[in-house]
């Protein structure tokens, strides 16, 4: 991202690798795993020209930013906590915040939390959902044959092997089949994020691709690939490690519903849509979200919407931050 600006900002006792372009008021950006601050390369742009400051940093644990040692340091609180502290440190009073994926889930939070600091948010793939009956680990499925590939995420060093011995091919796995190229979501067809046979890993379940998605260049693949040669896959899977203690934590916030402007953006094809009873959590935000400008689908599109339909996701943004007032 050479036409980008790119630096260092020192953010909650951290330093965040920051990736910008224009001048306005502040949009933060805010990725998902396994991505870096480039997933938002197309609304960096889009952005910046329409009026707005747009900094996308690689979040704790990816690409440049620090990555804490100590699993627990990658809460949710904390991850909210670091963007507080980047609009403070960017020298803004407040922004508006667009969450892809894990970044969606800490944008909720984020606006949920600190209406003071996010006066609007919009979220991509993941919706907001109110807290679970029990904890994750109770919760998500788990028996002697398979297991849900967030309990094997938190088997500490086991993806991280996985991962970390061919890295290109770890991404354009997990890529390709989470992509909207795949086609629509069906009980058969291979999902990074579903369940997973205990006798294999993640990636044994997933087809090496015969070619790129048609939304993932070459290049753009080396960029992701040399950002996690350098972070490694540990930061990233500690998100998932701490799935029991944000659940923990949220019991704080019970009843809390989000008041500022928001938008949920998701792909047709995302893999989060074939999840039992995530159409129906779609539906019900509203009484969780109470200023809810959109819900939306977006066509042929999977779960790495910001990369596979950039023009309709830039035109979404556009238009509702201009209907937020965010030049006032």
């Amino acid at each position: 991202m050479s036409t980008f600006k790119q630096s260092f900002v020192e953010s909650n006792n951290l330093r965040f690798h920051v990736t910008e372009q224009g001048e306005g008021p502040l949009v933060l950006l805010c990725h998902g795993f396994p991505e870096t601050a480039y997933a938002w390369r197309h609304q960096l742009s889009a952005l910046a020209r329409a009026g707005y400051r747009a900094v996308a940093p690689d979040m704790r644990g990816f690409g440049l930013s620090d990555s804490p040692v100590a699993t627990e340091r990658f809460s949710s609180l904390e991850l909210v906590g670091d963007l507080v502290a980047l609009v403070d440190a960017l020298g803004a009073h407040d922004a508006v915040i667009v969450g892809s994926d894990w970044g969606a889930t800490i944008a909720w939070q984020a606006a949920q939390l600190r209406p003071d600091r996010f006066r609007g948010v919009v979220a991509l793939g993941v919706p907001m959902m109110g807290r679970a009956p029990m904890a994750p680990s109770g919760l998500f499925p788990k028996d002697v044959n398979t297991w849900h590939y967030t309990h094997y995420f938190s088997e500490v060093g086991t993806a991280e092997e996985e991962f970390e011995r061919d890295v290109t091919m770890t991404l354009l796995k997990i890529y390709s089949a989470a992509s909207g190229d795949a086609g629509p979501r069906t009980i058969t067809m291979p999902n990074p994020f579903g369940l997973l046979p205990r006798n294999k890993g993640l990636l044994d379940t997933l087809p090496t691709p015969e070619k790129l998605p048609q939304w993932l260049s070459e290049e753009d693949l080396d960029i992701f690939a040399k950002a996690f040669r350098h972070s490694g896959f540990q930061g990233g899977l500690n998100y998932y490690r701490n799935l029991d203690l944000n659940w923990a934590q949220q019991a704080a916030f019970t009843g809390l519903l989000i008041h500022v402007p928001a938008l949920y953006l998701v792909g047709e094809n995302d893999t989060g849509l074939a999840m039992p009873g995530m159409r129906q959590i779609i539906e019900l935000m509203p009484m969780l979200v109470t200023d809810l400008r959109g819900s939306k689908i977006v066509p042929r599109a999977g779960h790495w919407l910001s990369q596979e339909a950039p023009v309709e996701v830039n035109a979404e943004l556009i238009e509702f931050l201009a209907a937020i007032n965010t030049h006032e």
